[in-house]
């Protein structure tokens, strides 16, 4: 994943500093000097990462901190809260209104993504129960209306454009027009790919955005892009009022902190991430779960939402009540895995664990982990109803396990193979016993009943020591006042 190797870097940092006996001036310079390193590295812009620098060491005046205080925390907590803050400029993005019509304009630098990210931001609301409709007003690029046409014809999106016309303008305030008639609630204007260097496309821009008055501009950002981010970016900011960011190309591995410094020059909040070429690989942007995944520290409350979306509403009652009883067998392990491979790409839920889980899987090596599970299930397909509902490893002797491999064409050292995951699964599963099962059996207020004791089992050993074991954990939820800001840490949020 894109900006992965400076998650990866900020981690490595801390985790130094960690180990480092006595926090002083020296051990804290040393850390901030890793991760200036690291962003710069990143493509993050100097003056950016100067000014976070800075910050960081006037919220850590370590002369000033009594003796009490855990400095690793307090340090941890400035880098975050820094990190967080150079990618959220303080104020909200314009939210369209359903049944009331609004006019989202898309600009953006060619070969950014900028017609297949339209689409995705319309099916997007589609499926929230908006009715959006798509104008291209791209007359600079030849096939650009071709391409719109078919995205939207797939998706099932009305659209509108012109194969004759090369007035943008003309275009943009025609299709408008037509679909405000048609009660159109989510009307998405595409527009031609510029650089600031072409000075009469951005006199076209202004055109477009003074003729069709829309209600929000997003800037498309390809987060490949280096140093040149910031220049761009405040190009556009200066033509046209840009209220919102999307980020594309999220799965690539480019090192992506040119994205950071596009969201300090337009000072405009990022709403979504493009993760890769179909239509639903497209993430609503939340800054704290972000930054979490990103310096490892996982998103269990974005887990427990990707779950929720692929476990039907009827199931998680039942679900969630097996969960609080420790019970783990293996119908539970087939029905999560077939939850996991409904929920996207292996990679990105893996990087929803604390503890930078996605690292656990090689690079390139999703494709093999996604038959690795679909080879497990194949094998339980071969089981027996009770030895699906069985929750004792015992029972697999060595006919069945012969049986099981015959029946699914596998060897019997896969079998066994599969039955030791099940006993690995089955232990993390059984941590969770006891947990408070919230009274509407919806699992999106799972992450607000967990306590300090249940969090200290979730996360992961070096984590909590980094954290200060059991008593730090206690004393920072104390010190956060509500489990919720605490879930806010770890990227969870209250809903």
């Amino acid at each position: 994943m894109v900006l992965a190797e400076l998650g990866g870097q900020i981690a490595s940092a801390l985790q130094k500093m960690s180990n480092v006996t006595i926090i002083d001036e020296k051990a804290l310079n040393e850390c901030l000097k890793e991760i200036t390193r690291a962003l710069l590295h990143s493509d993050v812009s100097f003056p950016l990462v100067r000014e976070m620098q800075n910050n960081i060491k006037k919220i850590v005046n370590l002369e000033d901190l009594a003796a009490g205080h855990n400095k690793r925390r307090i340090i941890e907590q400035a880098i975050f809260s820094e990190l967080c803050k150079m990618l959220d400029p303080g104020k909200p993005a314009f939210a369209p209104k359903k049944s009331k019509p609004s006019v989202v304009m898309f600009v953006g630098l060619q070969g950014a993504g900028k017609t297949t990210t339209c689409t995705k931001y319309a099916y997007y609301h589609q499926k929230k129960g908006y009715k959006p409709a798509l104008v291209c007003a791209d007359t600079f690029r030849a096939g650009a209306f071709d391409q719109l046409k078919q995205n939207a014809t797939k998706a099932r999106i009305p659209f509108y454009g012109s194969y004759t016309e090369s007035d943008p303008v003309k275009i943009a305030v025609e299709g408008v027009d037509t679909f405000k008639k048609e009660n159109c609630d989510l009307i998405i204007v595409d527009t031609s790919g510029r650089h600031k260097q072409e000075a009469t496309l951005f006199e076209e821009m202004r055109q477009v955005a003074e003729a069709t008055k829309p209600d929000l501009v997003i800037f498309v950002m390809d987060s490949s892009i280096g140093q040149a981010a910031f220049d761009q970016a405040q190009a556009f900011k200066q033509s046209v009022a840009v209220g919102a960011v999307i980020i594309t190309k999220m799965d690539g591995h480019a090192k992506g902190g040119g994205a950071l410094s596009a969201v300090a020059a337009t000072k405009s909040p990022v709403i979504f991430i493009g993760t890769g070429e179909h239509m639903d690989e497209f993430e609503v942007f939340d800054v704290k779960p972000f930054v979490s995944r990103l310096l490892g520290m996982g998103d269990w409350s974005g887990f427990v939402d990707k779950l929720q979306d692929v476990v039907p509403k009827d199931q998680q009652p039942e679900l969630l009540e097996k969960l609080s009883q420790g019970t783990f067998t293996l119908r539970i392990m087939y029905d999560q895995f077939q939850n996991i491979l409904n929920m996207g790409p292996l990679k990105e839920v893996f990087s929803m664990l604390p503890g930078g889980a996605a690292d656990m899987m090689p690079k390139g090596h999703e494709k093999e982990s996604q038959a690795k599970v679909k080879r497990y299930m194949t094998m339980m397909d071969s089981m027996t109803n009770e030895e699906l509902d069985s929750s004792n490893p015992k029972v697999f002797n060595e006919s069945r396990m012969m049986r099981i491999a015959r029946g699914s064409g596998r060897l019997v050292r896969e079998v066994m193979e599969m039955l030791e995951e099940y006993k690995r699964l089955a232990k993390i599963w059984s941590k969770m016993k006891g947990l408070k099962i919230p009274k509407s059996g919806d699992m999106s207020a799972l992450s607000r009943n967990m306590n300090a004791q249940h969090m200290s089992k979730v996360l992961p050993p070096q984590m909590l020591k980094q954290i200060g074991g059991m008593g730090g954990l206690q004393s920072l939820m104390k010190q956060m006042g509500s489990s919720k800001d605490m879930m806010g840490m770890f990227g969870g949020k209250d809903k």
